[in-house]
């Protein structure tokens, strides 16, 4: 049984006669009367009854005529699916994100994306690095925003899509006392950070960064989430990717503190996948969501 076959007996159903099924379909008429045969052989009996003023389906016919159609339906839908999927949209995207970016970052790519994608299946993942890169591995994401660059010997065909540099930056209340007077230096911010917050998002501490947190005392190592709430709450200073405390800055919550003798600090990373894995049009307007929003906030590169 094949998909002619059905179209044929549908279509001698719809018409009333194998002539006009034949012209609708662009056949000869000997080739839909081949084709029902056929399909009588497979189900057992004949299907049509010929009369004076047209065919009539005949019992087996009527029980038959449901399943053909209902197959038809179904055979048409998935071609839909596949063409939309081919165009990106439908199908299945998964990522997973530093916990860092997750938010101020890919939260309103997402939410866009959702919106001209409503068919794609969309799984987001957020970790740290070392988190996201057993999730590539393992094939259960196929793109990952992750530090960069990345020195892990077990990935060696990993193709980056996006580079992403952003700011670091200290911050810290505006009550705050190194919020107060001329920018402080390294041993200010190391005496009067009260607590210096050692925040768990990078992937190595630069220099400065290292040399300020061995020498303050106290310093509290806590994850950014918690950090940005302490800081929001007058306690304590730390070193913040830009993107986690703009907002707060803009309006007045939290203060940018220029440190002297502190060259720019940035934060790399990038969106890869593996080379050898699957990458369909769904993937792919992701990706392109995504150099959106950088562009957008400043941070492509």
């Amino acid at each position: 049984m094949d998909t002619d076959q059905l179209l044929a007996f549908e279509r001698i159903v719809r018409e009333g006669s194998f002539s006009r099924a034949a012209w609708a379909l662009g056949l000869a008429q000997p080739t839909i009367s081949a084709r029902v045969q056929a399909l009588e052989r497979i189900v057992g009996g004949p299907l049509f009854i010929r009369g004076a003023r047209g065919v009539v389906l005949t019992d087996l016919g009527t029980s038959f005529l449901p399943y053909a159609r209902r197959a038809l339906e179904v055979l048409e839908a998935g071609v839909d699916a596949a063409r939309q999927a081919r165009a990106g949209q439908r199908g299945r995207v998964t990522i997973g994100v530093l916990e860092s970016l997750s938010g101020s970052f890919l939260g309103p790519v997402v939410a866009r994306y959702h919106t001209e994608h409503p068919q794609v299946e969309l799984m987001v993942r957020a970790g740290r690095h070392e988190q996201l890169i057993e999730l590539l591995l393992d094939g259960v994401v196929g793109l990952a925003i992750i530090a960069w660059p990345c020195a892990d010997s077990l990935v060696t065909d990993l193709e980056v899509l996006l580079r992403l540099r952003e700011r670091v930056v200290l911050v810290a209340a505006p009550a705050h006392p190194l919020a107060a007077g001329s920018s402080p230096d390294e041993e200010r911010v190391t005496t009067e950070s009260r607590p210096f917050l050692l925040l768990r998002w990078w992937l190595s501490l630069p220099a400065p960064v290292a040399r300020i947190a061995q020498r303050a005392r106290p310093a509290v190592d806590l994850p950014m989430d918690t950090g940005r709430q302490m800081v929001l709450s007058g306690a304590g200073a730390g070193f913040f990717p830009w993107m986690q405390v703009a907002d707060a800055v803009a309006v007045g919550r939290l203060r940018e503190i220029e440190v002297q003798g502190l060259g720019p600090l940035w934060r790399e990373s990038a969106l890869v996948r593996r080379a050898s894995a699957a990458y369909g049009p769904a993937a792919v307007a992701l990706v392109e969501a995504i150099a959106g929003r950088a562009r957008e906030v400043g941070i492509g590169s």
